[in-house]
């Protein structure tokens, strides 16, 4: 099994409100890394883990630069020596690129070019780089208006795929980063509704039919030289929320296509770091289309784990502090869960017809790990557990709170007319899941 030589360089996460950093926490923790967080949250599963060596309680995502840029400098003076930073959003990847000049003088990380991290990062423009580089991709537009989606219904195949440029700005909307759309009615209704008309954000996505097992995935770590030194290719099983969503489930399977193509890729845009890049497989021509890529380690890495050990976050640690990545490739058919997630997930497959209990039951043979819970680090699946009922009973007060009102104005349901039994108010459960995930 994997050991290092020497584990004494600090590492800091930065945020963990999603089972990722838990994971960078307990995958560096095992090997003895002392692994410091940052979070907004006091109570994130991640500050209560066994391997949590201290917590810094800190919004870098929506405080100014500055101030931030001030606080992570302030941290490593109390850590007392330089530390490996490892962003685990979108947000926090770019806060890093974009300041690598000041953090570089306290913390070690990957040095890629800023302008790369956002060109990963933005929808639009990855889509415009892969396509420069011969990368097969869905068919896209970005309108800048209710004109231009007008013209786009002109050639539009439904369904199509609503998404944010930048996903994490449309869930601020929202709520949602994806929508799957039926009809030109539903689009311009949706359209009006989540649009940002001084700061477009939209992008309309061909939809490319088949099942979520045709999502396949690449988790990587590429050196200063653009070598992939780990690399590792599986699929979904199952997404919470189902056919938009994040891996609940994932397996390991070996894609030479997937991989090859990923591996060339990053070469020629010379990218260093840990990467996670999503495809969906195209039976129409045969090809795998790149959906997204983050330029930082994903929330799935656990995942995909060499047969000796090594998964993306330690190959990072290794490269930065010197010591030799030695790369194996992983089990096939090992099997990874969100717990929550998929819990989840389940129900909805199940009622809407594809998935049978017998075929629920077979799906649970092969998982090797779970992001949360664990035997030898058992308090954050207890923390996870706590947030989620607090969430539901906020939910469920505020639902209750919403039909008294509609009630005290006159506005109840008359007594011919069928629930909506997609609003909040009928599945709260649901929704707060949902809303955790992001889609």
């Amino acid at each position: 099994m994997l050991k290092l030589r020497d584990a004494s360089t600090p590492v800091v996460v930065l945020r963990s409100d999603s089972h990722g950093g838990l994971n960078i926490m307990r995958s560096l923790g095992r090997l003895g890394v002392p692994v410091y967080n940052v979070d907004p949250a006091r109570w994130a599963p991640a500050n209560l883990s066994r391997y949590c060596c201290g917590k810094f309680i800190w919004d870098i995502e929506h405080r100014p630069a500055e101030d931030s840029l001030e606080f992570m400098h302030d941290l490593r003076r109390k850590i007392g020596r330089p530390c490996i930073l490892v962003p685990t959003t979108d947000r926090t990847a770019r806060f890093v690129a974009d300041h690598s000049a000041s953090l570089g003088a306290d913390f070690i990380f990957p040095q890629v070019p800023a302008q790369l991290v956002h060109t990963l990062a933005s929808k639009q423009e990855m889509f415009y780089l892969a396509r420069r580089h011969n990368i097969p991709s869905p068919e896209a537009a970005f309108p800048q208006s209710r004109a231009a989606v007008e013209e786009f219904l002109a050639r539009a195949r439904f369904p199509i795929m609503l998404k944010g440029i930048d996903g994490q700005r449309l869930w601020d909307r929202t709520g949602k980063k994806m929508f799957i759309v039926q009809s030109a009615e539903e689009l311009l209704k949706l359209y009006d509704a989540v649009e940002d008309p001084e700061n477009p954000n939209l992008m309309l996505q061909e939809y490319i039919p088949g099942g979520d097992d045709t999502v396949w995935m690449f988790n990587g770590y590429f050196d200063a030289h653009s070598e992939c030194l780990a690399g590792f290719t599986g699929k979904k099983i199952r997404q919470c929320p189902i056919h938009k969503g994040s891996t609940s489930l994932g397996i390991c399977l070996r894609n030479s296509t997937v991989d090859e193509t990923t591996r060339r890729f990053m070469k020629a845009i010379g990218y260093r770091g840990p990467l996670d890049i999503g495809y969906r497989y195209d039976a129409r021509d045969g090809q795998y289309k790149v959906l997204d890529i983050n330029p930082r380690i994903g929330a799935t890495f656990r995942l995909f784990v060499g047969q000796n050990g090594m998964d993306v976050a330690r190959a990072l640690y290794l490269d930065l502090t010197g010591q030799e990545v030695v790369s194996m490739p992983a089990k096939e058919g090992r099997k990874w869960i969100v717990e929550d997630l998929d819990l989840v997930s389940c129900f909805r497959y199940h009622r809407e017809g594809s998935l049978s209990l017998s075929d629920w039951v077979r799906s649970f043979r092969g998982i090797e790990e779970a992001a949360f819970i664990c035997k030898d680090d058992p308090l954050p699946v207890a923390a996870m557990a706590v947030s989620r009922f607090r969430e539901l009973i906020a939910r469920l007060l505020g639902a209750g709170l919403e039909r008294f009102r509609r009630i005290a104005n006159g506005a109840h349901r008359p007594s011919n007319q069928p629930l909506n039994r997609g609003a909040r108010s009928q599945e709260p459960l649901l929704d707060l899941i949902n809303r955790r995930t992001g889609f």
